[in-house]
C-alpha cells in the first residue's frame, strides 16, 4: 500500500481546524499543571558524596522498586533521538504538528532530571555507576523504525500510554516504601496522560477521514517496543518489574494494547483497499493472541 503524503494530502488541510484545537486544549491542560522537578526533591537529604562515599546500605528502596525508577530514567533520556525523529518525520508538515513536538519536548524534558537527581540525593543510586550507565544508553542511541508519519504518531500514542501506566502502576507499587518517590511518579504520569491524549486524538481525527489508515496503525502496533529497550539486560529489568514493581506484558495488554483497540474502533473500521482490510483483520488476530498469552501470564500472577 503506498504511503499516504503528509505534506501533500488533502487530509492534512481538512484536519488542520481540528488539530490546532486539540493543541490549544493541550496547552490549556498542561498550562493548568504546571510543575519544575525541584518541587518534588527532598533537598534537606543531601550530603556531599566525597565526604560521604555511596555505599549499598544507605538504599531504601526494594531493589525491584529502584530497577524501576532506574529502567524509567534510562528510558527517558532517549529524549534527544526521539526528538530529532520526530522533528523530521513533521518537517514541512502541518505547523500545528511542529509546534506540538516542541511543547511536547519542552515538557517532557525535566522527567529525566527529576528521577535522576531523586535517585542521588536520595541515596538509593550509586551515583558513579549511574552515570556510566546513562551515558552509555545515550550513546547507544535510538532510531524509531517507521517510514510515515502516521505510523510515529501511533508509535507514539502507544509509547506515551504505556509509560504512564508504567509511572502509575509502579506508583502503587513504591507508595509503602516511599510516598515521595510515589507522588513523583504520578506527576509523571500526569503529563504523559496529556501527551498519549493528544497523539490519541490526532490518530482517531486521521481514521474518521479515511479508515485505510488502520493500515498503518497495524504496522506500528504489532511490532511495537519502548525507547529503551537497547540499555543493558533490558528484557531481566522488565521480567523483575513484572513480576515485583507492578507492570509487566499483562499490564501492557489490558492497559494499553487491548484499550487502543477499542479506543480507535478497530473492529468497526471500513477500509475500502484490500491492503488496509488485511492488516485490520492481522491486527485483531495478534490482539487475539496477546489476550490468549496475556490471560495465561496473568494466572501465573504475573502483571
Amino acid at each position: 500500500m503506498p504511503a499516504h503524503n503528509y505534506k501533500l494530502n488533502e487530509i492534512d488541510l481538512r484536519l488542520e481546524p481540528y488539530l490546532t484545537e486539540l493543541y490549544r486544549l493541550h496547552r490549556t491542560r498542561a498550562a493548568a499543571i504546571d510543575w519544575s522537578y525541584h518541587e518534588f526533591i527532598p533537598w534537606e537529604l543531601g550530603r556531599s558524596f566525597k565526604e560521604h562515599p555511596w555505599s549499598i546500605d544507605q538504599r531504601t528502596l526494594p531493589d525491584p522498586i529502584y530497577l524501576a525508577v532506574e529502567t524509567s530514567l534510562l528510558t527517558e533520556v532517549n529524549l534527544p533521538f526521539f526528538y530529532h525523529h520526530l522533528a523530521v518525520t513533521f518537517k514541512g508538515s502541518l505547523q500545528v504538528l511542529q509546534d506540538f513536538v516542541h511543547t511536547w519536548v519542552s515538557e517532557e524534558d525535566q522527567h529525566s532530571s527529576l528521577l535522576e537527581t531523586y535517585l542521588i540525593i536520595t541515596r538509593n543510586a550509586d551515583p558513579a555507576a549511574l552515570h556510566q550507565l546513562r551515558k552509555t544508553v545515550v550513546e547507544g542511541g535510538f532510531v524509531p523504525d517507521f517510514d510515515t508519519a502516521m505510523e510515529t504518531m501511533v508509535y507514539t500514542a502507544v509509547q506515551e500510554l504505556a509509560t504512564m501506566v508504567f509511572y502509575n502502576n509502579v506508583a502503587k507499587s513504591a507508595g509503602p516504601y516511599d510516598k515521595n518517590l510515589a507522588s513523583l511518579l504520578r506527576r509523571l504520569a500526569k503529563d504523559e496522560s496529556l501527551h498519549f491524549a493528544f497523539y490519541r486524538d490526532v490518530v482517531k481525527g486521521y481514521l474518521g477521514q479515511d479508515h485505510n489508515f488502520v493500515y498503518y496503525i497495524h504496522k506500528a502496533m504489532t511490532s511495537f517496543a519502548m525507547p529503551g529497550r537497547d540499555m543493558p539486560m533490558f528484557k531481566e529489568r522488565m521480567d523483575v518489574i513484572a513480576q515485583e514493581a507492578g507492570y509487566g506484558p499483562v499490564s501492557y495488554f489490558n492497559q494499553v494494547f487491548d484499550h487502543l483497540i477499542q479506543v480507535w474502533g478497530i473492529e468497526d473500521v471500513k477500509p475500502s483497499r484490500t491492503e488496509a482490510e488485511n492488516a485490520r483483520l492481522d491486527l485483531l488476530e495478534y490482539h487475539g493472541k496477546l489476550k490468549r498469552i496475556s490471560a495465561r501470564l496473568a494466572a501465573r500472577g504475573v502483571k
